[in-house]
């Protein structure tokens, strides 16, 4: 009475698709020491602002440089730098409203094109890490914190190289940078969530 039920389990164990794993994992003991250029392909900074408590409003940048030299055995002493262009990243969903960042009443882009961070302390923290660095905005510098989270590493299919990649959290006030226009009826606070991915020599 038993085999048909065999029978059927056995066939669809040998039907069932095979389902194919990433190449990164988030297991550190596949994180190699060294220098670590940046992905700019692949590495954004997302920001989130409340619009006049109506609407909470989003947008991104990408990197366009950096690198990061990560030691596993002591995380204290990795350091990371990351640049970006403002002028050529700056994403939103409205033409208008991207014209208007760029614009003196915000970024003033034409006069401060880039962008910087450069990490000046790293503290493991159990499951994450907590990154001070100083971000450089409209040649402003002002010492930023960072949640850092470990996402995953491996070996990139496309490029054979080894890749690694953390996602960040934190938030600024803009008014610290120059980009106070509106306030309070644009908030101060700007939430960040930083993807960022670096890939081995």
């Amino acid at each position: 009475m038993r085999t048909p039920l065999i029978l059927a389990a056995t066939l669809f164990a040998v039907a069932a698709p095979t389902v194919a794993q990433m190449p990164g994992a988030p297991d550190k003991s596949r994180v190699t020491a060294g220098t670590y250029t940046v992905d700019t392909a692949h590495t954004q900074v997302a920001w989130k602002v409340n619009h006049m408590g109506f609407t909470m409003l989003d947008g991104l940048f990408g990197a366009t440089g950096g690198s990061a030299t990560i030691d596993p055995k002591n995380p204290a002493a990795s350091k990371v730098t990351i640049d970006f262009n403002v002028a050529d990243t700056l994403t939103v969903t409205s033409p208008q409203f991207a014209g208007h960042l760029k614009s003196k009443d915000f970024f003033d882009v034409a006069t401060y094109p880039t962008a910087k961070f450069v990490s000046t302390r790293i503290q493991p923290m159990g499951d994450h890490w907590m990154m001070t660095g100083n971000l450089t905005l409209k040649d402003q510098t002002k010492p930023v914190q960072l949640t850092v989270r470990f996402m995953g590493a491996g070996q990139n299919p496309m490029n054979k190289k080894a890749n690694v990649g953390f996602t960040a959290t934190g938030s600024i006030m803009r008014s610290q940078f120059g980009l106070g226009y509106a306030v309070p009826a644009v908030s101060d606070k700007v939430d960040l969530t930083i993807n960022a991915a670096f890939v081995g020599a």
